[in-house]
């Protein structure tokens, strides 16, 4: 039985099968990936309607026990979710009314859908930014042991594609390293800003005084930081949220996308900077010799896909009222996906940089078979040895290069 049907009323007992499915669509299957955070999430709201009174000690136990076992079962992706029960709220509470009868039936007093469907996403976002962190720092950790081992090696710097001036690997790969130490900055925002329970705000206008719920009982068992208070908010941070950690997925694929083009270009035949392991490349069904750089490829492009999630989710959340509104069901999808897509290039590009090989030797004589690369730095010797002024100096250098 779905959450919303009045039994009695014909109207809602009997739904067309297509708007059924249209509706639903592929809730059934994503919602998988909420169902542990929403079974504690409903532990936690049945401790506290113990406490208020609504229900008896021995109730609350009976449906902690059960939620517990509904969040073991979940982890180990055995608790499905029927498309009749839409959803795993449904499910959740379809289970518990079938294990418990009436008491079954009591989980949902104070609550709405609007705000359980919140609670559990704004856990599994927590959960994500955690491992996103690690991850994160997992990159820099791989980064930072490449530098130490070959980070004085010089290699050519470019601009437009041109050789510009030397550099170093400790230059060259320590960019990376620093803008991911910044953009765990940003994660930090992103994550306190997630940090607060909309657990008790119900529909989105709170639930009425007589109930007389805890709120802060429900954020504190839950590792919220504090209660989101105007319950109309609660819904409008649904999409505001999810645009910022696809913003902050999709900033940091930038820089993992930027890191594979440099390992694509550096490794190929006529660099030679670095080189790739064959067990990290694919081949060709016709050219026997080919070893292709495919994983960085992916990771490059993917970059472009979890930017689409973030636009996306910010379309879909634009010209919407104030309240819930049923377009906010698609935003799960593409949070799902642009943070599983974060997280899988995150993890794959560290293994990357573990894997790979800096040729010093080519680094070296690039830099060596180039005068070019010290272009600027003879105009600078003619200012300061012998006081010629830039410009000059400058005009000079180039006259050379001709």
């Amino acid at each position: 039985m779905k959450l919303w049907q009045k039994k009695g009323s014909k109207a809602s007992e009997v739904v067309d099968t297509l708007i059924h499915h249209y509706t639903i669509q592929n809730d059934p299957l994503l919602d998988l990936r909420l169902l542990p955070y929403d079974a504690l999430a409903s532990m936690a709201h049945a401790k506290m309607l113990v406490k208020i009174g609504l229900l008896k000690p021995g109730e609350g136990k009976a449906l902690v026990s059960e939620l517990q076992s509904i969040y073991e079962l979940s982890l180990e992706g055995k608790f499905p979710i029927a498309a009749s029960d839409e959803d795993c709220h449904t499910a959740i509470e379809n289970h518990l009314t079938k294990k418990l009868g009436e008491v079954g039936k009591k989980i949902h007093s104070a609550r709405s859908r609007n705000d359980q469907v919140l609670t559990a996403i704004r856990l599994f976002e927590k959960a994500m930014l955690e491992k996103m962190e690690q991850e994160s720092r997992h990159l820099q950790k791989a980064l930072t042991a490449l530098i130490k081992k070959h980070g004085k090696t010089t290699l050519p710097g470019y601009t437009h594609m041109r050789q510009a001036m030397p550099m170093s690997v400790s230059m060259w790969l320590s960019q990376y390293a620093d803008a991911l130490k910044d953009h765990l900055k940003l994660l930090a925002a992103v994550r306190t800003l997630c940090d607060q329970s909309p657990l008790g705000t119900a529909a989105g206008f709170g639930v009425p005084a007589i109930l007389k719920i805890d709120r802060k009982m429900t954020a504190k068992a839950l590792g919220f930081k504090r209660v989101q208070k105007n319950p109309l908010y609660a819904q409008l941070s649904r999409g505001l949220f999810e645009g910022s950690i696809s913003h902050f997925c999709a900033s940091l694929m930038l820089i993992l996308n930027r890191l594979a083009s440099d390992l694509i270009l550096f490794s190929m035949k006529e660099f030679s900077f670095i080189s790739l392991p064959a067990k990290f490349c694919t081949g060709s069904s016709i050219m026997p010799q080919k070893l292709n750089p495919d994983v960085l490829e992916l990771v490059r492009a993917n970059y472009h896909v979890v930017l689409a999630e973030e636009f996306k989710i910010m379309g879909i959340t634009s010209n919407l009222i104030s309240g819930y509104n049923r377009d906010l069901q698609l935003t799960k999808a593409p949070l799902f996906n642009a943070i599983e897509v974060t997280l899988s290039s995150l993890a794959v590009t560290a293994h990357v940089i573990k894997g790979i090989t800096i040729n010093t030797q080519k680094c070296i004589e690039a830099v060596r078979s180039s005068e070019e690369l010290y272009a600027t730095h003879e105009a600078y010797r003619l200012v300061v040895e012998e006081g010629v002024p830039f410009r000059d100096a400058y005009r000079m250098i180039a006259n050379k290069y001709k």
